[in-house]
């Protein structure tokens, strides 16, 4: 195939998967549709560098991967407003948990709730109601698969820093969780 051709196809054969890739990561429709626009548009840029050593579907996949990582190293470097008072909700002055706050027993395994499609409705909103930074730190780790340092060093935080918003961001999702999931 002529080498103008090719990013024509591509788009043709690979934005399906790429839609549903980015979506997967961003859970928002119109945020999924710019990053794979932008897959495209930075592969156009680089296409003559595009040797064939991968596939062009591996390839547009790292490009589209890269472009999610900034997202959320855009959204990250924003400020955000810490409520710490909202920790007193969950924990006496000790640090222990206040005994009507404990997390409930679920009695469902995981792969049950992740293949629940209400489940993931309220997953995806409680994630959204997270600080922006929290947000990303969630999706990085546990999403994105991302490790404790390669998160620091992408967010431009502390190890310490990172493993205490992963704690007030879980202790956050687990209460709205169960508030939207449990008790109902």
């Amino acid at each position: 195939m002529p080498k103008d051709n090719r990013l024509e196809q591509w788009v043709e054969d690979y934005t399906r998967d790429l839609y549903s890739w980015a979506f997967h990561k961003v859970s928002d429709t119109e945020l999924a549709k710019d990053l794979v626009q932008d897959t495209f548009l930075a592969a156009a840029e680089k296409i003559e560098s595009f040797k064939g050593d991968s596939s062009p579907k591996t390839w547009l996949f790292a490009i589209l991967n890269y472009k999610i990582i900034d997202h959320y190293r855009r959204k990250v470097n924003q400020p955000i407003l810490l409520d710490t008072q909202s920790f007193s909700t969950f924990f006496d002055d000790e640090g222990s948990w206040k005994p009507e706050m404990r997390p409930k027993d679920w009695d469902y395994e995981d792969t049950e709730l992740l293949d629940n499609p209400e489940f993931n409705e309220i997953l995806s909103r409680c994630l959204g109601e997270l600080p922006e930074m929290w947000n990303a730190t969630i999706r990085l780790k546990y999403i994105l698969g991302k490790n404790g340092e390669e998160i620091s060093q992408e967010l431009g935080i502390t190890p310490t820093n990172l493993w205490q918003i992963i704690h007030r961001a879980k202790v956050q999702l687990r209460n709205c969780v169960e508030n939207g999931w449990l008790n109902n």
